[in-house]
């Protein structure tokens, strides 16, 4: 009898949003004990592919419990349910006193995580905004994970609130910030890729900023758009420029006294769980303050359920298959994991068009490259300290990995640069650079 007067009340909770025609579950997540009691959270899909939990004020729902981690678990649809992942947190989260890595949530569950318990309940239905398409600039997908997400990229296309894309190595994080540019009212003006990897702390400052030789990224990207690319990799010292930058609006170059306005729209992109680097202080909080209020998730591959097939065909014809793609490598494809994602699966397609369908899809990865281990043997014994021998790694890969694109493509820069993975100004970028 206490827990249908719980879910009546939880009910109640959700009949405050707008009234929609349904097509969806409602769920709402209410703090039903400790620390942070009576806290709610409604699952609206619509506005968010994902909600966080944790102690982290970036978090949807932050629950003050110091027993319970900055980005403890992670909710997400699952077509009719929900989806429960806890994020490495450190005490673990408990559904009726298991602890759970993942689980699927119909309503009903009890959710033990620190010393607090939340409460998920199925109140009510709500409307899905469907897209019916089947991409979003040069990004595929139908499922409903990447809707969801194709919906929520296309609202903030048009805001001017600095957006961080968070998921896996091989996701289309980029991709995706280049569509939302090329969606925005921005599209005619610059896009600037800004490769954090690529700079050791020094160097970025000035790369970054501007100094003495000339402009940085910052201001190539003026009245257009400037994507940080793994920003987790960027220095502190720079983070707290970007911070200030961020909240002020105002670009000063390295060294001079004068600001000038910064005009740009801000996209970060990262593989890494900034608030775990938070804990460790390698990154600001309150730089993932300012690109707190759009946090965007990229589901893997694994979580894009019917999208396989749909991006398989793309890289078929794009690679130059004959005829339709093979049944039986479509079968393959469905039952592989992807733990490298659309990268991966893109460099199985690649070498199923040369290799034909026989070949074993578990065994695919990239393609062998021009190894570097010359070069890197050779990087060892100078004697360099770690950030300036690894830009000198990544230069070297940089250069050898866009030669090789375009010799595998008889040429045809467009078609080397779709197949790269990255987005056709990077691209273009990293040739012209290895050509001068």
């Amino acid at each position: 009898m206490a827990g249908d007067d719980r879910n009546e009340e939880l009910s109640t909770v959700a009949d405050k949003t707008p009234s929609a025609s349904s097509t969806a579950p409602l769920y709402v997540l209410r703090v039903v004990g400790g620390p942070g009691t009576g806290k709610t959270l409604v699952l609206d899909w619509n506005k968010a592919p994902q909600a966080l939990v944790g102690q982290s004020q970036v978090c949807e729902l932050a629950i003050p419990d110091p027993r319970v981690s900055r980005r403890h678990l992670s909710l997400t649809a699952e077509g009719n349910v929900v989806r429960l992942v806890d994020l490495q947190s450190t005490n673990g989260t408990r559904i009726g006193g298991a602890r759970v890595v993942e689980a699927l949530l119909e309503g009903g569950e009890a959710i033990e995580l620190g010393d607090s318990v939340l409460r998920v309940a199925r109140a009510g239905e709500i409307r899905m905004d469907a897209l019916e398409r089947d991409r979003f600039g040069r990004v595929l997908g139908k499922s409903q994970a990447m809707q969801r997400l194709f919906a929520a990229c296309e609202a903030l296309a048009n805001s001017t609130l600095p957006v961080i894309l968070e998921g896996e190595t091989g996701t289309g994080k980029e991709l995706l910030a280049e569509a939302m540019h090329e969606t925005g009212p921005r599209a005619a003006a610059p896009f600037v890729v800004f490769d954090c990897a690529a700079h050791e702390e020094g160097a970025a400052l000035e790369a970054l900023f501007g100094g003495p030789r000339g402009p940085g990224a910052l201001e190539q990207a003026r009245g257009g758009t400037l994507v940080i690319d793994e920003i987790g990799e960027l220095g502190l010292q720079a983070q707290s420029r970007l911070a200030t930058i961020l909240d002020r609006g105002e670009l000063r170059r390295e060294g001079e006294i004068d600001a000038i306005r910064a005009n740009v729209r801000f996209i970060a992109t990262t593989r890494d769980d900034l608030d775990r680097l938070v804990e460790e202080k390698k990154f600001r909080e309150e730089l993932l303050f300012r690109f707190a209020g759009a946090r965007i998730q990229v589901p893997p591959l694994r979580q894009r359920h019917g999208d396989v097939e749909l991006i398989a065909r793309h890289f078929w014809k794009l690679f130059g298959g004959a005829g339709e793609i093979p049944k039986r490598l479509v079968l393959q494809l469905g039952r592989h994991p992807w733990p490298g994602n659309v990268q991966e699966l893109e460099h199985a397609v690649s070498r199923a068009t040369v290799l034909g369908d026989e070949t074993e899809i578990a065994s695919t990865r990239a393609p062998d490259r021009d190894k570097p281990a010359d070069y890197l043997d050779h990087v060892l014994t100078m004697g360099l300290a770690m950030p300036s021998a690894r830009q000198r790694v990544i230069r070297e890969f940089e250069r050898r990995f866009v030669e090789r694109a375009v010799r595998e493509h008889g040429g045809n820069v467009t078609r080397a640069a779709a197949a790269s993975g990255l987005t056709r100004r990077y691209f273009h970028m990293l040739l012209a650079k290895n050509k001068a």
